[in-house]
């Protein structure tokens, strides 16, 4: 799939330039996600009040990529986020089963915004090394994945804490 991944990208991005909307519920990995893939090390987090934003280069590819808060009083102001958008990478705790209707919702919010039509997605089931996370299909289905049409999408296991699936999905 990273290479399904890969060649979405470079057909949107031929300029080499990305904007990129890392979305999720709290607590779902967005942030040690972003500075994964910026230092390729974890640090220390806290809640996301807001936004991070940094520059991530990749396989020739500058993301400029956006961590937007995923508290339920921060989730109303992602839109403002949303123009000049090209891809979304949607974070999902696979561990965190409790939420997966709640995620689904907001996922499914996303897809119908306007100005996130031409959106590439790439959905992250992260946090793989946790006992009794979800496997990539499960959160397929709990997702309802099968639903999304007319757009390319692509569902990767990651753990953000190990490093581990990050990368297989900008490849």
């Amino acid at each position: 799939m990273g290479l399904l991944f890969s060649r979405m990208f470079s057909s949107v991005f031929g300029n080499k330039e990305a904007r990129i909307l890392v979305l999720g519920l709290d607590n779902a990995g967005k942030t040690t996600i972003l500075y994964r893939l910026q230092m390729g090390e974890v640090v220390s987090t806290i809640p996301t009040i807001g936004f991070n934003v940094e520059t991530v280069q990749y396989n020739n590819i500058k993301f400029q990529v956006w961590d937007l808060g995923g508290q339920t009083s921060i989730r109303p102001y992602w839109r403002c986020y949303f123009p000049n958008t090209q891809a979304i990478i949607y974070v999902v705790d696979s561990s965190d089963t409790d939420r997966l209707v709640i995620a689904k919702e907001e996922f499914h919010a996303i897809l119908e915004e306007e100005e996130l039509r031409g959106a590439v997605v790439l959905i992250f089931a992260n946090k793989q090394d946790l006992p009794g996370a979800l496997d990539d299909a499960a959160i397929t289905e709990a997702l309802e994945l099968h639903k999304i049409k007319n757009r390319q999408w692509a569902i990767f296991k990651t753990s953000a804490i190990k490093g581990e699936g990050l990368f297989e999905g900008l490849d």
